[in-house]
């Protein structure tokens, strides 16, 4: 019997937004580099391509209102961050676009980041000052990622991975940022970017 609300539909339209993500990801690495935004951080700054150009950044997308993902991707990061740390590595950036830009101010997200024990908070810049259409435009131009409201509930539907960009604003790599992240292998090809 064919259910019509909830149930078989809406796990449908999961699996399709789990597999049209996983595609997407597979081929984030052949972005020829992310355009130029100019957004509002978490500490009411200005940022720009133009600001981060110079220094690598590791990137994600998040929102403080987020039931599932976000808080261990949250967590993870900064696992990543006590792994640079550790290592000496200072010269990088870790930028989180908001997917929730209506609901997440910047007094929001200050908020929000100080729930999860970053070890250096200088080096964060949680995103916002756009609209939803803009941000599910910027993921899926920028790095091919998928970003859609869950219009049953708060939530909204984004990926969990993490994006490593070089000094140019190209993104170089992708990895998983919600299960088994390679946090070595973060910290070694972000090195690596350094060094270059």
């Amino acid at each position: 019997m064919r259910q019509t609300n909830g149930g078989t539909e809406l796990r449908f339209f999961f699996l399709a937004v789990i597999g049209l993500s996983a595609i997407l990801i597979l081929s984030a690495c052949g972005s020829s580099g992310v355009k130029d935004f100019s957004y509002t951080d978490h500490r009411n700054e200005t940022i720009s391509m133009e600001k981060l150009k110079g220094t690598p950044w590791i990137a994600t997308f998040a929102f403080t209102s987020c039931e599932t993902v976000c808080p261990p991707m949250m967590f993870n990061m900064t696992e990543i961050q006590e792994e640079l740390k550790a290592s000496g590595i200072e010269d990088y950036k870790i930028v989180a676009f908001s997917v929730d830009p209506t609901v997440d101010t910047p007094e929001k997200l200050k908020e929000y980041l100080t729930q999860f024990s970053v070890p250096d908070e200088s080096k964060w810049h949680m995103l916002t000052g756009y609209t939803p259409e803009q941000i599910t435009e910027f993921a899926s131009e920028n790095f091919e990622s998928f970003v859609k409201k869950d219009p049953n509930s708060n939530q909204v539907i984004h990926g969990t991975s993490f994006y490593l960009i070089d000094r140019e604003g190209k993104v170089t790599n992708n990895y998983d940022g919600f299960k088994d992240v390679p946090v070595e292998e973060i910290r070694k090809d972000l090195e690596n970017l350094i060094d270059e």
